[in-house]
């Protein structure tokens, strides 16, 4: 590989930042990373983290090279010049024209909130060039390629699968639990061959991989992939999130997993099914039993609502029950988990003041 491939990774909590560790430390890529709350943090003292596949880090920031992004603010710009030695962080999504040369590949690792704007695709227009930007989408659920699809016809969307167990613990500290996991491969699209995008995917895992300290595998089943994780997702994900009672406490009540977990699994293992991804039954007790049971693991979904943000409860759950209900299979414990975790989603928009023209309360 004879030069490195311009890198831009927007989102940057614990899936997001050591994605930009595992790339840059293979020496075949220069990184971008978009910062959000925690940009003050790493601009001032760089990442630290601690971490299953790289050990102990601490003041780390990403470099793209031998050029920075062109700040707005010169006063920050040259500060950044001066303490980062090159590196590149920023809190807002470059320009393509702002770099010396466009980027490469774009992956994005925020939450996926679709009823929330702005969308994916609004979020990294200004960054994707026509026809070269190849687009790697590392986020949880289905269909998140098809808005970008449309936004981005001639560009390459890859899908990110990620097993990593990695969070943000206080801004800018990365605390990774389980190794960096990660299969990669084409979505279907309507005018560029699987063998392109095989190609492309290719690439982009041989860059990943380049450090030697992480697993990533090429994928030629994206959608089998993804109903597969569905089959934990859009189950211990929203009863976790609804009960506010991790995945072990749920398995030593024992009823949230006969009730509720267990007939969503089988829901979406029907419900794949339908639409010819074939998963055998045997995967309900190993989801079930997928974590240790003094782990007390709490899924993002149970993070999220505790900590008063949105969810991905459109992609998570609503997409596989419309997937399910355009075949004609009956998901009712699907339906009523996607009501409740709608209503909730209505509640932290309203706390966050989404939700506009509320009548007033009568006295």
């Amino acid at each position: 590989m004879t030069s490195k491939a311009n890198v831009l990774v927007v989102g940057t909590g614990g899936v997001g930042t050591m994605a930009v560790y595992a790339l840059e430390s293979g020496g075949h890529a220069r990184v971008t990373a978009v910062l959000r709350s925690n940009y003050e943090t790493v601009v001032a003292k760089g990442f630290s983290f601690d971490s299953v596949s790289h050990g102990k880090v601490s003041g780390w920031k990403p470099t793209a090279g031998k050029y920075p992004v062109v700040m707005r603010n010169l006063t920050l710009r040259k500060h950044l010049l001066t303490l980062m030695h090159f590196a590149t962080v920023t809190n807002e999504v470059p320009s393509a024209e702002q770099a010396d040369q466009p980027f490469d590949f774009i992956v994005v690792t925020t939450k996926n909130t679709p009823d929330v704007p702005p969308t994916v695709a609004d979020l990294i227009v200004p960054a994707v060039t026509a026809g070269h930007t190849i687009i790697v989408l590392v986020q949880n659920g289905m269909n998140i390629e098809s808005p970008v699809q449309q936004a981005f016809p001639s560009n390459m969307v890859l899908s990110g699968v990620s097993y990593i167990g990695a969070k943000e613990v206080t801004p800018g500290h990365i605390w990774q639990s389980d190794p960096d996991v990660l299969f990669i491969g084409p979505f279907v699209h309507p005018a560029i061959s699987k063998q392109t995008g095989l190609a492309a995917a290719k690439r982009f895992v041989d860059i990943y991989n380049a450090g030697g300290k992480v697993e990533c595998q090429l994928d030629d089943d994206v959608a089998a992939r993804r109903w597969r994780k569905l089959i934990y997702n859009a189950s211990y994900n929203p009863v976790c999130a609804i009960t506010q009672m991790d995945t072990s406490r749920l398995r030593l009540a024992k009823s949230p997993i006969d009730g509720l977990v267990r007939p969503l699994m089988g829901e979406i293992i029907t419900a794949a099914g339908a639409h010819g991804i074939e998963l055998p039954t045997s995967l309900i007790d190993i989801m079930v039993n997928a974590e240790d049971i003094d782990e007390y693991f709490e899924p993002s979904m149970q993070q999220d609502i505790a900590k008063g943000n949105l969810t991905e409860y459109e992609n998570i759950v609503g997409e596989p029950l419309r997937a399910a209900e355009s075949k004609g299979v009956a998901t009712p414990t699907l339906r009523l988990i996607y009501e409740v975790m709608r209503a909730l989603q209505w509640r932290t928009k309203e706390r966050k003041g989404l939700i506009q023209s509320l009548p007033p309360k009568r006295n």
